[in-house]
This record gives structure tokens, C-alpha cells and sequence, in this order.
């Protein structure tokens, strides 16, 4: 069974399953559904981007446009297949 044939009948069971199955169900994916926390609430994490956005606003770490970042991979792609061709 293909894995968009399971997802269709977890789908239909699940729309007629009664509130115990449901809940048994949920408990069993739970972990892999809900985060344990939003990235908002890890301290450490919100200091470290904090720390970045004020080093890059001082000049100390430098940033780089959209068009940049495009340009420096295109680049390096050229390279890898210019490589890939000798």
C-alpha cells in the first residue's frame, strides 16, 4: 500500500473514530506533532540571536544580500561542475 493510500484511510478512520481511539491515537504521535517548546521560549537560544543581530548591526560579523548568497553558490556550482568535467 502506497504511502498515500494509508495516509487517505488514517484520514477517513480518524473522522469517524470515537473520542477514546482518538485520543489513543494522539498520544502515540503526540511528541512528534507538538514541539516541547517554541524556539521564542529558549532563552539561550533568543541571547545567541540577540548576540548576532547586535554584532551585525555593529559591523563586527557581516551579512550578506539574497542576491549575494545566489551569486556566491552559482559560483561555486560552476566551479563543481567545471571539476566534475576534467
Amino acid at each position: 500500500m502506497t504511502t498515500a493510500a494509508i495516509r487517505e484511510r488514517l484520514y477517513d478512520y480518524i473522522r469517524v473514530a470515537d473520542d477514546k481511539k482518538i485520543k489513543a491515537i494522539y498520544a502515540l504521535v503526540e511528541d512528534q506533532i507538538a514541539p516541547k517548546s517554541h524556539w521564542s521560549e529558549d532563552e539561550e537560544f533568543v541571547d545567541e540571536l540577540n548576540d548576532r543581530v547586535t554584532r551585525y548591526e555593529a559591523g563586527l560579523d557581516p551579512g550578506f544580500s539574497i542576491e549575494q548568497a545566489r551569486s556566491s553558490l552559482n559560483e561555486m556550482k560552476e566551479e563543481y561542475f567545471k571539476s566534475l568535467k576534467k
